[in-house]
């Protein structure tokens, strides 16, 4: 019995155990995929097939138009000619502004873009590809003359390499481009570019107002061509990266920030000084570009050219980090600089009455009337505190009299300041008081500057004979009126306890100083300064013929005779 018990428990095991170590069978699905995957392994690993795979590719069906030719899309606001040779603008007319010979303007720099490529031209880091790719003859989905909004592909494929440039318009400055450059199956980094300046730059002052201008997580800045480097990489969050100069943009709007390329270039060109006379001595200028692209391999970008106009940047976004366009707005490409929170509501004034009266040139000359006689409190505060102070010259004198035999480093000199300060205490003057007129008037005066100098609207608007208030005063009528008119103005404001040698200079040298400055300067400015000077010269007159404008011509004419001297001391 026990022996039958033990047979079977090992006829058991040993069932069991043949089971456990029988060979297993592949199944016809395992089978194919080993078989797979060793043809897969001996197939990378060999030479042969690697030229076979490349000869593949190189089989597919090339994209290749057969000759060049033009598509020109077209809204209310620009005429953009295409060629498909690179898929790049040729013309980039802007229908509401003109150059300086009166022709519509153009935003490529025609000059410039022949050496250096022309927009919407592709930027690789292999000098060979990216010639490749902006001679190629592109097949686009339209041709002739088409109305935005619209969308226009353009496709080239050749051997291993497949190129896909994708434009989308509607009707405001902005387009929006797609790029893809494919090669061999893998992303090739192709940027999209601006890469040679703006059309509206003429002569030498205008090339050498371009800027390059970023906004990095909100973070605006702007640097002038000179600091510049050609061919830099930055890898940044970018909400926009811009060529500008005074009046036009061409400026990037990166679609996924935190994952865009920048690439500034920044070149040279021979310039003429004066546009007006283009074979006249010609000047090295900077020209700056732009490029644009995507640290994934495929580009998607905004791209605003046009005009600085204000209602037009504040109607333009960046894109925010949720992928909408409602981040920042592009008015900072404005340069109103560090006196932005009183240049922009200067400009809006301007602007609130240009709308009135219908021409620049006068609602310049009324804002300024309007600050002046804003400022005339201050005026009067600045001559009462000059007539105070030299109601009690003769008391200051006497104190300077008491210490007069210390020496300027002993120490009782400060018992002379204490009786100094009081005395201006117990008189009520204020010490600052003639200074806080030049205090409050110098921040609105380059505020004034930064409006005129900067917005377009100003670029081609006349007034008189004046015809660009963007421009100097052709003439230069402007400038001897200021020259004239701050003579004027120091010739008759009684001064009487200044220096002689410091009288004729602000008598002579500052209006000389200030009329020369302005020789060249934006007619606009130079006309609010001359008006300035003209009302001053009305206001000062008024003044004179008050009571306290006699005592201080009294007290001036008192002090010359003691003192013998012959120089301007004010006349009624």
């Amino acid at each position: 019995m026990r022996s039958m018990l033990a047979f079977t428990v090992l006829a058991i095991v040993a069932l069991l155990a043949f089971q456990y170590f029988k060979p297993q069978t592949p199944t016809p699905t395992q089978q194919q995929q080993s078989q797979a995957a060793n043809q897969t392994a001996q197939t990378a690993g060999s030479p042969a097939s690697s030229a076979s795979a490349v000869t593949a590719m190189s089989a597919s069906p090339a994209v290749v138009a057969t000759s060049e030719s033009q598509t020109i899309v077209e809204n209310e606001l620009y005429r953009i000619t295409f060629t498909n040779r690179g898929a790049q603008v040729k013309s980039w007319i802007l229908k509401k502004y003109k150059d300086s010979h009166g022709r519509p303007l153009d935003m490529v720099n025609q000059n410039a873009a022949a050496s250096f490529g022309y927009p919407l031209s592709l930027y690789t880091y292999e000098p060979a590809l990216t010639a490749e790719l902006n001679q190629a003859l592109f097949q686009p989905s339209a041709t002739g003359v088409v109305a935005a909004p619209a969308g226009i592909v353009f496709k080239y494929a050749n051997g291993p390499l497949t190129v896909t440039k994708t434009f989308t318009f509607n009707n405001s400055y902005v387009i929006d481009a797609q790029v893809s450059v494919i090669r061999s199956g893998l992303p090739v980094r192709a940027l999209v570019a601006w890469p040679s300046g703006l059309g509206d730059q003429e002569e030498v002052s205008q090339y050498a107002a371009s800027k390059f201008a970023t906004s990095i997580d909100g973070k605006r800045d702007s640097v002038t061509a000179n600091k510049v480097s050609g061919n830099a990489t930055l890898e940044q969050s970018y909400d926009y990266a811009a060529a500008i100069d005074l009046y036009f943009a061409a400026a990037f709007l990166p679609s996924v920030p935190a994952r865009a390329t920048v690439i500034t270039l920044h070149n040279a060109i021979d310039a003429p000084k004066d546009a007006a006379q283009p074979n006249a001595e010609k000047f090295k200028s900077p020209v700056l570009g732009v490029a644009v692209g995507d640290t994934s391999g495929v580009t998607n970008t905004r791209l605003f050219a046009g005009p600085l106009q204000f209602d037009v940047l504040g109607s333009i976004h960046t894109t925010s980090p949720d992928g909408k366009t409602d981040g920042e707005d592009l008015k900072p490409l404005i340069q109103f600089g560090f006196l932005k929170v009183i240049a922009e509501p200067l400009f809006l004034l301007l602007r609130f009455v240009y709308r009135y009266v219908g021409n620049w040139g006068w609602a310049i000359i009324l804002v300024t009337l309007f600050f002046n006689l804003l400022m005339l409190p201050t005026r009067l505060m600045m001559m009462k505190s000059s007539l105070k102070m030299q109601r009690v010259q003769p008391k200051m004198e006497a104190i300077k009299k008491k210490y007069a035999h210390l020496k300027a480093t002993d120490p009782k000199r400060a018992e002379m300041n204490a009786e100094t300060m009081q005395l201006y205490k117990e008189e009520g003057i204020n010490m600052y008081g003639s200074c806080l007129p030049i205090l409050v008037q110098m921040p609105l005066f380059f505020a004034y500057y930064r409006v005129l100098a900067n917005v377009i609207e100003l670029r081609q608007a006349s007034w008189g004979w004046l015809p660009n208030l963007a421009i100097a005063d052709p003439w230069h009528i402007l400038p001897i009126l200021i020259i004239a008119s701050m003579f004027l103005v120091q010739f008759i404001t009684p001064s009487p306890g200044m220096d002689p040698a410091q009288r004729r200079m602000m008598a002579f040298m500052m209006p000389a100083i200030f009329g020369f400055s302005m020789w060249g300067f934006a007619s606009g400015l130079a006309l609010y300064w001359a008006t300035g000077n003209l009302l001053n010269l009305g206001i000062q007159l008024g003044i004179n013929n008050s009571g306290m404008g006699r005592e201080l011509h009294a007290l001036a004419a008192k002090r010359a005779a003691k003192t013998g001297n012959k120089t301007i001391q004010g006349r009624r």
